[in-house]
């Protein structure tokens, strides 16, 4: 029955070393994850910040854009307007061809972006052009605005694909309106060829970063004009991109960031589609340019978190490892506490109790006997002609003799109450909690078999082995009772064995106050 000699002061803490050391990990985890998350948030927020100014930016520009690029179609809508009024008016005979021809050119040299004015009749064929010289040559009938107005009556402008002029080979944007008789018959088409150079210098005026793009298209997505412009893309269609496909039926204007179709680099998109003409303008910014700043800064920040991270890791790391060097020193400060208290409370040669421990269990068992009214018993043994034995077989030959005995003592004291005690020299004892006379004298019976049966030879002895005499006692504590009795008469009883004739059990018995001697000798 371990009963320590004082209550353990570090138990409590070595409950909490645990819970302290997964505190101490889970922490420094804590702090570290709040600082990656923190650092998230930040840039996260800055970025999205970074990509709203952008956004704005791209807006401004678009609409900027939109409106140079109406007003650039409008002024030569104007021109081809008045212009196509006055031949259905007043046709294009010989007197007027020198006219029609100095009025072209006075309108082309008032107006930058255009190209040249041209007039074709119902065949294709060059009529009037605001150059000097009149071209030779198969005609436009093979152009597409020249058959988009032989099929279609509308009198708007119509805005072509982007052409290279037959006249000197510079691209331009074709602007046509048909030309029709009095009876609205079509006699030919008005053609105003707008400068690509022209989109280009005005493309050129804005500041985008080098992996940016701008171009102009018509909304089925042909290709208009492009900074940076490059020839094998003009005319080309750009209609399965995401401004087209997905963009622009939902909003005439927006925002969008689009892994392009072209040159496949992502771009923050702004699109407009202008009002008056079914053009689409767009100004992209690169992202990577967009976020720049944002990477470094990002850079920037991650290496000191990491740092701080870093350090709080180190920190961690030798605070954890101390708390487990230091929960290594408790464990092993317990642990030869123990080993001082089980060397304070047994005997180191047979393993059993000391007197120390027995006087305490005997206290705690007489407090419990005296509340639970229950019987309490002790058997005192000791072996016989032990002296003997020593002087003949030596105390090496002793001290195995003593721990045998031990042995089978304690095989016979089996409950966590049980206590088996090495009480002095070759004197034992055994108290047992909750037994009566009768069980103390089967169980000291026992003992003394066991003891026999171990066959130790003892020469010094009439029975030629080993053997052990036994006294017992039992009561019934009532909380006013002396240890010293108690052992005394457990003592007697042995007393009385021995004074019997030795190897054999003697039970102490108190009978209407008076002490009576029974022996038992099998």
């Amino acid at each position: 029955m371990p009963i320590p000699i004082h209550e353990s002061h570090h138990a409590p803490g070595a409950l909490k070393r645990l819970p302290l050391l997964k505190a101490s990990a889970f922490f420094i985890a804590a702090v570290c994850l709040c600082l990656c998350g923190l650092l998230y948030l930040q840039l996260e927020q800055s970025r999205r910040h970074d990509l709203a100014l952008a956004e704005v930016a791209s807006s401004n520009l678009t609409r900027a854009m939109a409106q140079q690029a109406e007003d650039t179609f409008m002024k030569a809508d104007l021109v081809l307007t008045s212009l196509a009024d006055w031949i259905q008016a007043d046709g294009y005979d010989r007197m007027q061809l020198s006219r029609l021809q100095k009025t072209f050119s006075r309108r082309v040299q008032s107006l930058q972006q255009l190209h040249g004015i041209f007039l074709f009749d119902r065949q294709g064929q060059w009529v009037i052009t605001s150059f000097d010289d009149l071209p030779h040559g198969s005609g436009v009938a093979d152009r597409e605005y020249f058959q988009f107005h032989q099929q279609n009556v509308s009198s708007l402008a119509h805005i072509g694909p982007a052409i290279r002029s037959r006249e000197n080979g510079e691209w331009i944007i074709p602007v046509s309106k048909r030309v029709n008789d009095d009876h609205g018959n079509f006699t030919g088409v008005l053609l105003a060829g707008i400068k690509m150079a022209y989109f280009d210098e005005f493309f050129k005026s804005f500041s985008i970063d080098e992996h940016g793009a701008m171009f102009l298209a018509r909304t089925d997505g042909t290709l208009l004009a492009r900074r940076p412009f490059l020839e094998s893309q003009i005319g080309t269609s750009v209609a399965q991109g995401a401004i087209f496909q997905k963009h622009l039926p939902l909003a005439n204007a927006g925002n969008a960031m689009i892994n392009s179709v072209v040159d496949d680099t992502v771009r923050l998109y702004g699109y407009r589609q202008l009002e008056a003409y079914p053009l689409v303008v767009s100004a992209a910014s690169s992202r990577d340019a967009i976020l720049k700043d944002w990477y470094e800064n990002a850079f920037q920040s991650s290496v000191i978190v990491a740092l701080v991270i870093l350090g709080i890791g180190l920190f961690g790391w030798v605070f954890i490892h101390q708390v487990r060097d230091g929960g290594r020193i408790e464990a092993d400060l317990r642990t030869a506490q123990e080993a001082l208290e089980l060397i304070a409370t047994h005997d180191s040669l047979t393993g059993l109790a000391n007197r120390r421990l027995f006087e305490r269990a005997l206290d705690i068992e007489f407090g419990r006997g005296a509340r639970q009214g229950s019987a309490l018993s002790l058997i005192m043994l000791d072996i016989d002609f032990f002296k003997s034995y020593n002087d003949n077989y030596g105390h090496v030959a002793g001290d195995h003799c003593l721990a045998e005995v031990a042995r089978a003592l304690k095989s016979y004291c089996q409950r966590n109450a049980d206590l088996a005690v090495r009480y002095g020299g070759e004197e034992f004892a055994a108290l047992l909690p909750d037994t009566d006379i009768h069980g103390a004298m089967v169980i000291a019976e026992q003992i003394r078999r066991s003891v026999i049966d171990k066959n130790i030879s003892h020469s010094g002895s009439p029975t030629g082995h080993v053997t052990v005499s036994l006294g017992c006692y039992s009561f019934v504590p009532s909380g006013r009772d002396s240890v010293e009795v108690f052992i005394q008469r457990a003592d007697a009883a042995l007393y009385q064995a021995k004074h019997s004739g030795r190897n054999r059990t003697a039970v102490l018995s108190m009978e209407g106050g008076v002490e009576t001697l029974t022996r038992s000798d099998r």
